[in-house]
């Protein structure tokens, strides 16, 4: 099996399926059978993210890339939705968030700093609003828990009953709408 290695200061060996083929993010002190070994031990699972990654790319075929008119087109609108819908939840959760950005990333769907500024991937104007509305309380929700401990996870269910089923929507189709963008600015 062919594979790209990409060597760092981190601890584990890592596996990630991209557009490009496995990509093996390794320490710096891992050898060529340790790098192997996981792999082997991990077949089924790149099995799983192939078959993924080609049904994602046939779904990008169908619906098109996304231009950068697009994606700013996309940005403008969140621009506008996204802080309503903060408002609408930091109130229902007791807290009171910073700055709000909107950004075109393209792995994170949302992010929340320690001094409680949010980020918001533009993408989200894409999904349904109950995935929208989920990625912005469990932002919010690191507000009162900076971790992702049972305390977060019944907080974020307090507020959003539904969370699970439109994570996993997310999950499931996410990668559609990030493969957009990341064929439409090659």
């Amino acid at each position: 099996m062919k594979y790209t290695i990409k060597r760092s200061s981190r601890k584990t060996i890592g596996l990630q399926m991209t557009s490009e083929g496995l990509l093996v993010r390794a320490p710096y002190r891992a050898g060529k059978k340790d790098i192997e070994r996981v792999i082997r031990e991990n077949k089924a699972w790149i099995a799983r993210a192939e078959k993924k990654m080609n049904r994602s790319a046939e779904a990008v075929r169908r619906q098109g890339v996304l231009t950068a008119d697009d994606i700013a087109m996309l940005a403008a609108e969140a621009r506008k939705v996204i802080p309503r819908r903060v408002e609408y939840y930091a109130k229902l959760i007791g807290v009171v968030p910073g700055r709000i950005s909107i950004r075109s990333q393209k792995t994170k769907w949302g992010s929340c700093s320690a001094k409680g500024n949010l980020n918001f991937n533009c993408l989200l104007m894409l999904a349904p609003p109950e995935v929208l509305d989920c990625i912005v309380v469990h932002e919010l929700c690191h507000l009162k828990e900076m971790n992702h401990s049972k305390r977060f996870y019944d907080e974020v269910l307090r507020v959003c009953p539904e969370y699970r089923k439109w994570h996993r929507w997310l999950r499931d189709n996410g990668d559609i709408l990030m493969r957009r963008m990341e064929l439409g600015k090659k």
